[in-house]
């Protein structure tokens, strides 16, 4: 039975990734006309399909941390639901290494370790309820793809235009 403290609790964890990637949006300081200066692959998605697609993968998310908590809340599912904010943590952090600081190299790890815990977090939250994993099979589908594009942006792309030098201040870094 859904009483107000479900409802309630649904909308939180729904709410968390979809503020999560907004707010890696807005500190990301994405440089569109960076971005569209760099050399991609012909199978780059289209600009309009990444907020799209972002948030219907980020209610998929919340979704699937609310059946896993609803299985035993944070006390019996902390390890699951601990790797599952550390995704989110990594998620978040992409968009500013990426954008912010037009760094693809240092992206490209971090997208890398972004994989790993979504595969992880995958795996404890089939252990926990199949349908919440399966919920997450279209995001590491996505961060495959994004990790492909971002692999290919940092080879593509030549060295000495500010974001492969490291001795190179940080672009809206206090290092500046």
């Amino acid at each position: 039975m859904w009483n107000l403290y479900l409802i309630a609790a649904f909308v939180v964890a729904v709410a968390v990734p979809i503020g999560v990637g907004f707010l890696g949006s807005v500190f990301g300081g994405g440089d569109n006309d960076w971005y569209k200066s760099l050399n991609k692959p012909s199978w780059t998605p289209p600009s309009w399909a990444f907020p799209v697609i972002w948030t219907i993968l980020y209610l998929l998310m919340g979704i699937a941390s609310f059946i896993v908590w609803r299985q035993g809340g944070f006390r019996v599912q902390a390890y699951p639901l601990g790797i599952y904010v550390l995704q989110l943590a990594l998620n978040f952090a992409w968009t500013p290494i990426f954008f912010g600081w037009r760094r693809p190299d240092f992206a490209l790890i971090e997208i890398i370790l972004l994989w790993v815990a979504v595969a992880w977090t995958i795996f404890l939250f089939y252990q926990v309820n199949h349908a919440a994993a399966y919920l997450l099979i279209p995001y590491i589908l996505w961060v495959t793809l994004a990790t492909a594009l971002n692999g290919y942006i940092f080879k593509n792309n030549p060295i000495g235009d500010g974001y492969h030098d490291i001795t190179t201040p940080l672009r809206g870094s206090s290092i500046a």
